[in-house]
């Protein structure tokens, strides 16, 4: 390892980085999380950790999407370095941007129609959806402006904005949060309350309200920029042992500071408030550490042995992440689609073969939601085995 820099904090420049095999890890580890919790043989009666919170509080699958979009930050930062690297101009990484952006919006459109197509129902927000605008604003910051104390400030400005929007700003037809309604009430909240003057309510995934709302994607953009500012330090000259301690401390930090703001404004995965954000983010950045402590330390077999042993399902997931978590979503739309008897579609018909088996719904719900990752999976690792990865 060399000895740390001077400056310790890299310029946008064409060094090209060296792979980080723990972030396909991490990767390819929320992918298949997120792809078993999204589909749950019964959503309602499946194991608590399997299910999002109902409203405040927090579960394990609440941290799946921001690790997601924390992970996009640091790849933002890793494929920016690699195309500067084989000669790409600033003029022509915008373009790559952009026509990622659309691509990942329009992908989105088209998961959540499927196989209908109705525009009347059709979806304007979505994962894929916020990924390609916090992707789209954090990439253009990040060739504009390389540094991380842009990045920073601009993360704090949105946690606190988003605060001051959520906490002081009168709702129309309801009032001023904590006199005259709850903070964070369903749907009398200031998010819930642009999205319907924005769309009706079969556009909006919960009707009155959308987990992925236009007003909530500022928090969600701090969520992604402080991925990028992960990869910015990721990037600098110190050892792999002082980043990976560095990445801890931040993450205990975020943890705690979630935890604290979480009193007055509550961690609430739906309405992606700051609290949630600051908490969230303290995990992704431990669990980011575990990983590179596991997988990229020098003397650590699963690095040197490349993507084998028990690790490397993980990995096959994380090096077609995108693709893997697409066709998991037109999978489950289809079988849900496909009617094998009046009011019991494919899926329901599945399931109900497993209960008869395993009498405990949770358990089998757990069953039904590991054969649909393994399915996926297979899919995967059949594009993994032909070299065949798709870049979006």
């Amino acid at each position: 390892m060399s000895a740390p820099s001077q400056t310790p904090w890299p310029s946008l420049t064409g060094a090209r980085p060296a792979r980080l095999l723990s972030l396909d890890f991490l990767r390819g580890l929320t992918i298949a999380f997120m792809i078993l919790v999204n589909n749950n043989g019964d959503e309602q009666l499946a194991y608590w950790p399997l299910k999002h919170a109902a409203w405040n509080g927090f579960t394990p699958t609440d941290l799946v999407f921001p690790t997601f979009l924390f992970l996009v930050g640091i790849s933002t930062v890793f494929s920016t370095a690699s195309r500067l690297a084989q000669g790409a101009t600033k003029q022509t990484l915008f373009l790559h941007v952009l026509r990622r952006s659309i691509t990942l919006y329009v992908i989105g459109l088209a998961i959540h129609s499927f196989p209908f197509f109705n525009f009347h129902t059709m979806r304007f927000y979505g994962v894929l959806p916020r990924i390609a605008i916090c992707y789209f604003l954090i990439a253009s910051l990040y060739i504009i402006s390389p540094g991380w104390r842009s990045k920073a400030v601009l993360a704090i400005s949105a946690l606190a904005a988003y605060w001051i929007l959520m906490r002081f700003v009168p709702v129309p037809g309801y009032g001023v949060p904590t006199h005259d309604i709850p903070l964070l009430d369903r749907d009398a909240n200031l998010t819930a309350w642009l999205d319907r003057q924005l769309f009706s309510a079969s556009h909006l995934y919960e009707h009155t309200r959308d987990p992925e709302g236009l007003l909530s994607t500022i928090p969600a953009l701090a969520t992604a920029l402080f991925g990028v500012l992960t990869g910015i330090w990721l990037r600098t000259q110190r050892t792999l042992n002082q980043k990976i301690t560095g990445i801890a401390i931040a993450g205990l930090s975020g943890i705690l500071l979630g935890g604290l703001w979480n009193l007055s404004f509550p961690i609430n995965k739906k309405l992606w408030t700051s609290s949630f954000v600051l908490f969230a983010g303290g995990l992704s950045l431990s669990f980011l550490a575990l990983s590179l402590f596991l997988v990229d330390l020098p003397g650590k077999k699963p690095a040197k042995q490349d993507h084998s042993g028990v690790l490397k399902p993980f990995f096959i997931f994380g090096t077609n992440a995108i693709v893997a978590y697409a066709f998991s979503e037109l999978l489950a739309a289809a079988i849900a689609s496909i009617h094998v008897h009046p009011g019991v579609n494919l899926q329901q018909s599945i399931f109900r073969s497993i209960q008869h088996l395993v009498p405990n719904i949770p358990f089998a719900s757990l069953l039904y939601g590991l054969a649909f990752v393994a399915v996926c999976w297979l899919f995967v690792a059949v594009l993994y085995r032909r070299k065949i990865f798709i870049k979006i």
